[in-house]
């Protein structure tokens, strides 16, 4: 069989919106299957607990409800819940924060569920939720190891981005720009997870959204500094040798294409990493609202 090109994957409003396709089929690749995501709950700018839940790659309408629940000895209550009726789409809800252990579920009535990994919250608005375990499972986690694979150009003092990383920003403004939407600044802090997340795939060989460790891009998000925001993305690929390659490929994926079109976000983060195994090249794109 003929190795593909590239794969992409994508994740938008805190969901994954598509399995690894062939660049070659891009263009004509089928909508993802329909699903519901959760994202694990995190503490806001404002000192609040928010999470988020989507339903995506649905024709049919449902009630999507999510749920945030708290980690205690006993069933786990519910502490705050919302819901919404539609076809796709992202629910969030918040409460006041109090120090412990929460987790989202997140169910659309048609068959469909998930849940978060546990986040162990300190309610201090800068801090990063810490992934917790379940009261049954053993630690797993291992610390990421150090990316081996040949790192890019690190961008001149007070820039933001490679050479190639403001090449796929200018690609994505340009598209943007055709839909009426305004363009997208790159920002250092989602660069970051951006870049961060391409060299861990590029050293460790594997194409995620999902980390070796188990940390989802809204973790990595955090992790990097980035606080607040209303609404988050994420675009990956491999194989792509060029910018105005992967940004082809993105624009002719509906899930990828409908993250670069979303007018609502106003940041983005790109970051590319060679390795030596695999697909050679990895690119990931975090978006972000605020």
């Amino acid at each position: 069989m003929r190795r593909p090109l590239g794969v992409l994957a994508c994740l938008g409003s805190l969901a994954a919106l598509s399995t690894p396709i062939a660049t070659a089929q891009a263009a004509t690749a089928p909508q993802s299957v329909c699903g519901v995501y959760a994202a694990a709950p995190h503490v806001t700018s404002t000192g609040k607990i928010q999470a988020s839940a989507a339903r995506l790659g649905c024709k049919d309408t449902a009630l999507v409800r999510v749920r945030i629940k708290r980690a205690v000895a006993g069933p786990d209550p519910i502490v705050r819940s919302a819901s919404k009726r539609g076809s796709n789409g992202r629910v969030t809800v918040a409460l006041r924060c109090t120090p412990g252990v929460y987790y989202t579920v997140v169910t659309d009535y048609r068959g469909h569920s998930g849940t978060s990994k546990a986040a162990r919250l300190s309610c201090s608005p800068t801090g990063t939720p810490s992934p917790a375990p379940t009261a049954t499972a053993k630690p797993t986690a291992t610390p990421t190891a150090k990316p081996t694979a040949a790192p890019t150009t690190p961008p001149p003092a007070g820039t933001v981005g490679t050479a190639d990383e403001n090449e796929v920003l200018r690609l994505v403004n340009a598209e943007r720009a055709k839909g009426g939407c305004q363009p997208l600044k790159h920002d250092a802090q989602l660069r970051k997870a951006a870049y961060d997340h391409s060299a861990d795939m590029a050293a460790q060989n594997y194409f995620s959204h999902t980390s070796k460790d188990g940390r989802s891009f809204m973790d990595r998000i955090r992790a990097a500094g980035f606080t607040g925001g209303s609404g988050w993305a994420e675009n990956i690929a491999a194989g792509q040798a060029t910018p105005a390659a992967v940004t082809n490929s993105w624009m002719n994926s509906p899930g990828h294409k409908a993250n670069i079109m979303n007018c609502k976000f106003t940041l983005i983060g790109v970051g590319v990493a060679k390795g030596s195994q695999g697909y050679k090249i990895y690119w990931t794109q975090d978006f972000a609202a605020r």
